[in-house]
């Protein structure tokens, strides 16, 4: 290799390197930062079934939710901090993916699932009873995994689980 192909290559590099600094400095500031994920499990009678989730915890994350997106992988999914545990109502309002929505009291104990809900709908979901979460995944999860009302989910936002 003659030395000019050599500093070319190094050069390259350094440009490469420089565009990768960039990006990562772009990806790093306020407001342009990728959802954090967290694990969440949730114990059936076929076995646990994991999931990584973003947390919705401030009004802006609880109000906007997955409003807007056009895809949720299996797999993946939402999950709403209600604390303390209380009654609540969601809706499809801007949302093109028909979800599951799984209700979870304070003790992980998933309260009901509403499935297959209607994309863009304002039609109120409520939650039949007391719940600190939510956790939204794509529509024919439940079904998929044998998720029941009963099941137990184990995630930090329920009792320390």
């Amino acid at each position: 290799m003659n030395f000019d192909r050599f500093v070319e290559r190094l050069r390259a590099r350094g440009r490469l390197l420089v565009s990768a600094i960039v990006a990562f400095g772009v990806l790093m500031s306020p407001g342009a930062q990728a959802a954090s994920f967290q694990p969440l499990e949730i114990v059936t009678q076929s076995g646990v079934q994991v999931f990584s989730v973003e947390m919705a915890t401030t009004e802006e994350e609880k109000t906007t939710g997955l409003m807007y997106r056009k895809e949720l992988p299996d797999g993946k999914g939402m999950l709403f901090d209600f604390s303390p545990e209380q009654q609540v109502s969601m809706w499809m309002k801007n949302t093109y993916i028909s979800l599951d929505m799984i209700f979870i009291r304070a003790d992980g104990r998933i309260l009901r699932i509403a499935e297959n809900t209607e994309p863009l709908s304002t039609r109120i979901i409520a939650s039949g009873g007391l719940a600190k979460g939510v956790l939204e995944v794509v529509a024919g999860t439940a079904q998929k995994y044998g998720i029941r009302p009963g099941d137990q989910v184990a995630h930090p936002l329920f009792n320390g689980r």
